[in-house]
């Protein structure tokens, strides 16, 4: 486990991010270039080693419902990789997940890419997937999340 310092050193390596120090030798980091309400993307550092970064669209990580991630075992890799991804997810400004009237009521979509190739994008109870054909491509839990991953792979809606 990083120390403190360590992880501090880490954290402040990053010039787009903002110290806030905080009560009892907590600090916080902010990253004003947010486009969202959120700035907070290092939140109550302790001294002790605990501390979480802001990952609420991260996949990959267990989050708490606040959409943190707790940072107390990272190594000094991983602490980079999550800081990097919590600034680049804060500088895509996302669109409004479409809303569902009930839970009955299930959405479907059509996304295609430069070579004409068609997905398509399904809400199925809770999660929203992506199928090629009849075979499933990707499963997501959120219509944000499933949006994000058709746009990095060159698909636009139809």
């Amino acid at each position: 486990m990083l120390t403190f310092e360590e992880k501090l050193a880490i954290i402040e390596s990053f010039p787009e991010l903002t110290r806030n120090d905080v009560s009892l030798k907590r600090v916080n980091f902010h990253f004003e270039g947010s486009l969202h309400e959120k700035k907070t993307v290092v939140y109550h550092l302790h001294p002790n080693g605990n501390g979480f970064v802001y990952g609420a669209y991260l996949k990959g990580f267990r989050k708490d419902d606040k959409g943190f991630i707790n940072i107390r075992d990272f190594s000094a890799d991983e602490l980079r990789s999550v800081i990097e991804a919590s600034i680049q997810m804060l500088s895509y400004k996302r669109e409004v997940a479409p809303q569902v009237n009930s839970a009955a009521q299930e959405l479907e979509e059509t996304w295609i890419d430069n070579n004409d190739n068609t997905l398509l994008l399904q809400q199925e109870d809770s999660l929203w997937n992506v199928y090629h054909g009849m075979n499933l491509e990707a499963s997501f839990e959120s219509y944000v999340e499933a949006e994000q991953y058709l746009k990095e792979e060159g698909f636009t809606r139809q």
